[in-house]
Parts: C-alpha cells; sequence; structure tokens
C-alpha cells in the first residue's frame, strides 16, 4: 500500500510559502490501519510533524513536485494507493531568493501563480488495471456533486469527500466523509475517529480488491 498525508508547501521566498491547513493526521491513521491488517505500507509525508508509524517506509517531501516525483515511483508496483495528501494547487511563478520586502509605499506585491501537477490524475492514467485508487476532495459546497465530478476525472476507483470550513477536519482527531465509488455505490461515514474512518474506507479497498482478483 502506498499512503501520502500532510499539506505541500511551495517556496515564495526563504521565509515564506503557499500551502494549506492538512495536518497529516488522516493519512496517518491510513498508514496505521493498513498495517494493522498486516499490509507492507509506504508513507509519503509532506511536512507532517505527528510520530511515525512503526513498520512503515516513511519518505519525507516538502512541495508538491517531490510529492509527485515519490508518489509516482511508489506506486508502479503498489497494490493500493492512497492519495489523503493536500498538494497545493498553485506554486508562486518565480521564486525569489532574498525575503521580499514591503515598499516604502506600502503597496502589497503582486505574486503570479502557476498550476502544479495533478499527482492523482496522472496516477489514474498510469495505474494498473488491477491498482485500487482511492483519492480525496475537500469541498466547501456542492460537495457530492464535484467528488463525483473529480472521480470521474481522476479515473479512480473510490473518492473519499470530505466537507471543511472553519473547525472541520483539519487538525481535528475526527472526521466525517462521504466514499463513493466508481460504480456508483456511496458510503457514509458518520462523525467518527480518523482511524475508525480510515478502517470503514480500508474495508472497502479489500472489497475491489477481491473483485479485481476473482
Amino acid at each position: 500500500m502506498v499512503v501520502t498525508a500532510g499539506g505541500t508547501r511551495e517556496p515564495l521566498d526563504p521565509v515564506r510559502f503557499l500551502g494549506n491547513r492538512s495536518s497529516g493526521k488522516q493519512g496517518y491513521a491510513f498508514a496505521r490501519a493498513a498495517l494493522a491488517r498486516g499490509a507492507r505500507v509506504t508513507l509519503i509525508a509532506a511536512n507532517v510533524a505527528l510520530p511515525d508509524p512503526a513498520g512503515a517506509d516513511l519518505i519525507r517531501v516538502g512541495t508538491t513536485g517531490e510529492l509527485r516525483e515519490a508518489t509516482l515511483k511508489a506506486a508502479v508496483d503498489a497494490d493500493v494507493v492512497v492519495m489523503a495528501a493536500a498538494p497545493a494547487d498553485f506554486r508562486p511563478a518565480t521564486y525569489t531568493p532574498g525575503k521580499i520586502k514591503k515598499s516604502d509605499d506600502g503597496t502589497a506585491p503582486t505574486i503570479e501563480l502557476v498550476t502544479n501537477p495533478d499527482i492523482a490524475a496522472e496516477l489514474g492514467q498510469r495505474r494498473r488495471p488491477e491498482q485500487v485508487l482511492v483519492v480525496f476532495a475537500a469541498e466547501t459546497s456542492d460537495a457530492e456533486a464535484n467528488g463525483r465530478a473529480k472521480l470521474a476525472r481522476k479515473r479512480a476507483d473510490l473518492i473519499v469527500i470530505n466537507e471543511v470550513g472553519p473547525d472541520k477536519v483539519f487538525g481535528a482527531e475526527t472526521n466525517a466523509a462521504t466514499v463513493i465509488s466508481v460504480d456508483g455505490s456511496v458510503s457514509r461515514m458518520p462523525e467518527r475517529s480518523k482511524e475508525e474512518l480510515a478502517d470503514g474506507v480500508w474495508d472497502l479497498v479489500v472489497a475491489r480488491l477481491a473483485g479485481n482478483s476473482s
């Protein structure tokens, strides 16, 4: 199993970056749950400050580019890839080697952004037919509709949809999710610990693995 966790950071200058609020807790819960089931786990962690899960092969990354490189390499012979990390969708077009200073007139600089590669979509295009791909959607509105569209776009087997906002999901000890399968089935998981949610999703993954091998 390959599990990604945490949030990537895109440097703007030596002291600033563009990132997100992902803590990595849900990804680490997926890794621990898989290890408890006897799986061999490669955990790719982006800027996570959590205890290393015993038994996992841990790879630390910082940027979306680094996450992409590590994930594509690890996924080549994986049975399952769980994209629980939150890659930054954008990065600064240019990196400023010196700290960006305030101007004397108080005006703010204009920061040009470019789009980062879509790692999950690339995995969907490259994966073997028997490999199971699980992707995530953090949504603030129209969660299920947006999640279904993302599931198709990424060519994934399952999408775990979280509604995010103030005091929701990021950094919390609990999580709630709607999981939609490529066959259209929907599993609703009311708020529970992130470990319990991970176990629930792994049950769906195991069912798909059994179907792929039959």
